[in-house]
């Protein structure tokens, strides 16, 4: 069977991938967007083309008969729908997260990377766990909120900036509690909830404790959370999505190069050891997105130990200061930093994988 990808970020390459060597029989032809612009031309030698011209020169029969793998954001699938119905196109796989983390278990299950949670033998007894669900005064409403185990508790973030919303807002937690940098968190943005869980809510280190969002979460379901108990598992964090033609492509995206400079010069000054890596880890093309974890406190706080020093620097480096701009740049920092992080420990702690869920 013939088809296109519709997207041409990371879940539509990492679509392409899976379905390539999940599905022999069915062929790509290359990738349907809305505009070029901001887009790449071509990914993997495969052609990128604005749905319209590719309606154009195909027949309505054509149309009728290709398949679209729509691998974009769950909050944008209907629109990519009902573009995709206007031109023509009549046969769709969603590529909501669910799909996405079949594709992705599948994939690096066959190719025997990232392994997953859900593989591991249950235990019987449950974990000491935490989760934080980090949510936002300004978050859009969901339609359908989720419904959290009782061990996921929310906390609102940015609480230094908007005292007035505080606890009203229906928040178990606030970021600016305790020890704590609420007041960064428009540059931070779930970074605060990482920094306060850090300084305030840690209390036994083999406890596993977590970061969810208000809209995206962990699939861990209770046999899961006992096969991690039982196999002295230290993190799970969310399948890597695949970056081409690197891991570089996402920052490059989303901050400025000085600002990315300021994170080397940091990184090399407070961490050589990790910087002597950085050519190494970054010039692969798995790229862990969302600042989602479940992890062993020890770990977490291991992490956000390394962590910190690092965007705390970048912040002193960086022109404009980072309290002068409210552009979330050290949010996306620590999405690559987080992305290295693991990668780097891959072979010394016991990591295993997930599907995000997306709640809409």
């Amino acid at each position: 069977m013939r088809g296109y990808i519709f997207g041409a970020k990371s879940i539509a390459i990492s679509t392409y991938r899976a379905v390539q060597a999940l599905h022999g029989d069915f062929y790509i032809e290359g990738f349907l967007v809305t505009s070029l612009e901001n887009n790449p031309h071509e990914i993997d030698g495969l052609p990128v083309k604005e749905v319209k011209t590719a309606a154009q020169r195909m027949t309505e029969q054509e149309k009728r008969r290709v398949r679209v793998w729509i691998a974009v954001p769950d909050d944008v699938q209907s629109q990519a729908k009902e573009l995709l119905r206007r031109y023509g196109f009549m046969d769709f796989v969603p590529v909501d997260a669910c799909m996405e983390s079949r594709l992705l278990e599948q994939y690096y299950g066959q190719r025997g990377i990232f392994s997953s949670v859900h593989e591991l033998q249950s235990g019987e007894g449950m974990p000491g766990i935490s989760v934080y669900a980090a949510k936002f005064c300004r978050d859009k409403k969901l339609s359908v909120p989720p419904v959290f185990p009782d061990y996921v508790r929310s906390i609102l973030l940015g609480c230094s900036g908007n005292p007035s919303k505080s606890l009203a807002e229906g928040a178990d937690f606030c970021d600016n509690a305790g020890e704590h940098i609420s007041e960064k968190n428009p540059n931070y943005c779930e970074m605060t909830a990482f920094y306060w869980i850090w300084k305030n809510a840690l209390k036994n280190p083999e406890d596993y404790v977590g970061v969810y969002h208000y809209r995206r979460s962990l699939d861990i379901s209770e046999n899961d959370l006992k096969g991690m108990e039982k196999n002295g598992v230290d993190v799970v964090l969310p399948y890597p999505l695949i970056h081409l033609p690197d891991i570089r492509e996402h920052h490059t995206r989303y901050v400025k190069e000085e600002d990315w400079e300021a994170t080397l010069a940091a990184l090399q000054e407070i961490h050589p050891e990790y910087a002597a890596r950085y050519e190494e880890i970054f010039s692969q093309p798995y790229f862990y997105n969302y600042n989602l974890i479940l992890a062993k406190e020890r770990v977490f706080a291991d992490y956000c130990t390394w962590l910190f020093p690092v965007l705390f620097r970048t912040e002193e480096l960086s022109k404009p200061k980072g309290k002068e701009r409210r552009d979330r740049y050290l949010a996306y920092m620590s999405e690559s930093l987080f992305t290295f992080y693991f990668l780097h420990h891959q072979n010394d702690l016991n990591i295993r994988h997930t599907g995000r869920r997306m709640f809409v």
